[in-house]
């Protein structure tokens, strides 16, 4: 029997340096309804926009695509998240999958496979992906955040930094075909219960995501579990500049 999840795609206008970023033309379409597409190929039950910019809504809306309207002062999509899942009225067991508004490349399996690997166990409350980094250089590119985990692949940290430390290789020499375990790349696609996502956003920010810069840490540094899936490899990288708009656009062209 397929799984019910929803997707939740938050959506904000503002952005330092692509200002509408979500609405930005790529193959003919705002960048928003190509990823709202993967998400719908994905075999979501639910797939909504959440934004706080009637600009975005209205566009969304004419797209024939759901959008709810959100508060103005989150500071996270994933509290953005939380709030549609009130308005929803979607219960507790739920499972919600947060994609990002500028990931109009993330494959529709991999939508679908963080729902899946959530589903499969009773430990963890959150789930995510992971893929194995191929160069010593994106180990230690600090962008590129890294994840250790333990043997059922439950997630043991994430750091900017290289991770595990292989003593005897670095940082002499970086070769990884012959490091001791394999480094895995964190891929920024999450899912949630409805219940673990409110009990989320209840907690403060914790000392380690402020120094690493990365949210998931907050729900390490409470004692919780968040299940990691590898898959075959990092999908592209979503949009953040003009460069990689071009990218983008010219990929989707070609297919």
């Amino acid at each position: 029997m397929a799984l019910d999840f929803k997707v939740v795609i938050p959506a904000r206008y503002g952005s330092t340096r692509l200002p509408g970023k979500p609405l930005l033309e790529i193959a003919g379409k705002p960048m928003i309804a190509h990823v709202c597409q993967r998400a719908l190929e994905a075999n979501a039950e639910q797939v909504v926009v959440a934004t706080d910019d009637q600009r975005i809504y209205d566009a969304v809306e004419k797209l024939g695509l759901q959008v709810a309207m959100t508060d103005a002062n989150h500071q996270s999509g994933t509290e953005r998240i939380a709030e549609v899942a009130d308005i929803m009225s979607w219960r507790d067991e739920g499972i919600i999958v947060n994609l990002q508004g500028d990931e109009p490349l993330i494959p529709p399996t991999y939508i679908n496979d963080v729902a899946q690997i959530l589903a499969g166990q009773q430990l963890a409350g959150m789930a995510s992906l992971a893929a194995e980094i191929q160069s010593a250089e994106e180990v230690f590119n600090p962008n590129a955040v890294k994840v250790v985990t333990d043997r059922q692949g439950y997630a043991l940290y994430f750091s900017r930094a290289p991770i595990p430390w292989d003593r005897s290789r670095f940082p002499e020499q970086a070769d990884l075909s012959q490091v001791a375990l394999p480094y895995l790349r964190h891929i920024g696609i999450y899912a949630y219960t409805v219940n673990f996502l409110n009990k989320y956003c209840s907690w403060s920010p914790s000392p380690l995501e402020q120094v690493e810069s990365l949210e998931q840490l907050r729900v390490l540094w409470h004692g919780e579990k968040i299940i990691l899936k590898t898959v075959d490899k990092t999908p592209e990288a979503g949009v953040d500049t003009e460069e990689d708009l071009r990218r983008v656009s010219d990929l989707l062209k070609r297919h």
